[in-house]
């Protein structure tokens, strides 16, 4: 198969599809891996680095999507990119296309295959291809937002951590995943006071152990989730349905019920976000004012560790292309997991929650080919 790994064009999105090691495993399984020119630039790896590791040099994404069959990116195609995309080309990247109907039609309209990393789904529910960039952006979500509650930044003047004398912060954390999780051990890590809601008691008595009493735990809900919120600094922004849109948990009286200059970090974003108040933002300008909440929603948030996530991304996605490449995707499917993770198959969706959302015909997998 022939592989092509394009540069990410999203604003300051610096991560990259493959690595070098990627790129030698799949060539000693004899494929072909075509990288563009300066793909891995942003994550620190260099042109001459995937040569030796077998690739061969493309100098413009045209030429890489013009020859490749399986296309491995980071994030989805933007609009520039829609029409490179051919008739039956493989494209195995995040998508998030239940609150992307634009892009859901530009991919069903050029027929291609495409792969979602992000529902790529174990028997267990686990979500391998997603976890790493979930612990990446849970963790990141903390630092973003103990930056964003400065004042110079707009926000009410608090340390996270607090200092002898004076309380930290209070962080609330609305879901209680892989996301939620990482935020959890950063905020606390910090010395804040850090509270945890999500509707699984089961979920919420394993965090509550492992964390030793340094979390609270509440059960989500309406009115318990308005008093939280009330009173919090920092709110993050954790919640997740598989492939579907994010639920608007956090309503707008709900933000414009809290404290001016408290913070609000949807990690939610990329599924649509899970505060009725959020819109997406980029790195370049991350953040904006809504009722005098700061909030930040950051779409590709990860893509500021760019060589940290390049390298946790690849460790996670690199056996599932070596196994679409070595069996061929009507093979590879025969994974329950992979199976999950096609969205859109030569002009039909074939992802249940992305087809309820933007309102298509649901096709199984099992019948697409």
């Amino acid at each position: 198969m022939i592989i092509g790994v394009v540069k990410e064009i999203k604003d300051q999105e610096y991560r990259v599809g493959m690595v070098p090691s990627g790129v030698r495993t799949l060539v000693s399984a004899g494929h072909r891996v075509l990288v563009q020119q300066s793909a891995g630039e942003g994550s620190g790896i260099g042109d001459g680095e995937y040569q030796a590791a077998g690739a061969e040099i493309v100098a413009a994404a045209a030429g890489v999507y013009e020859a490749a069959e399986m296309i491995v990116k980071v994030k989805e195609p933007l609009q520039q990119e829609y029409e490179l995309l051919r008739e039956g080309q493989l494209l195995y990247t995040y998508l998030h296309l239940a609150p992307a109907p634009e892009l859901a039609a530009a991919l069903l309209r050029r027929k291609v295959i495409g792969i979602a990393y992000e529902t790529i789904q174990l028997a267990s529910g686990a979500l391998p291809l997603l976890t790493p960039m979930s612990e990446v952006a849970g963790r990141l979500s903390i630092q973003a937002g103990a930056r964003c509650l400065q004042k110079n930044e707009g926000g009410r003047g608090v340390l996270l951590g607090g200092v002898p004398g004076v309380p930290p912060a209070r962080v609330v954390i609305v879901g209680g995943g892989v996301v939620g999780t990482n935020a959890a051990k950063m905020a606390v890590g910090m010395g804040a006071d850090v509270t945890l809601l999500d509707i699984n008691l089961d979920r919420l008595r394993y965090l509550d152990d492992i964390f030793g009493g340094r979390l609270k735990t509440m059960v989500s809900n309406a009115h318990d989730l308005a008093e939280a919120l009330a009173g919090a600094d920092l709110v993050i922004g954790a919640v997740l349905v598989v492939g579907a849109k994010a639920p608007h948990l956090i309503t707008g009286p709900m933000v414009e019920g809290m404290k001016p200059g408290s913070v609000i970090v949807d990690v939610a974003i990329d599924q649509g976000g899970c505060a009725e108040t959020s819109r997406p933002t980029s790195h370049s300008h991350p953040t904006y004012e809504y009722s005098g909440v700061i909030h930040y929603c950051v779409t590709n948030m990860p893509g500021a560790v760019a060589r940290t996530s390049t390298f946790a991304l690849t460790n996670a996605t690199l056996p599932y292309a070596l196994r679409i490449a070595n069996q061929g995707l009507k093979s590879a499917l025969q994974d329950p997991a992979l199976a999950k993770g096609l969205n859109v198959y030569r002009g039909q969706v074939t992802h249940p929650a992305v087809a309820r959302d933007l309102g298509y015909t649901y096709v199984a997998p099992a019948q697409v080919g």
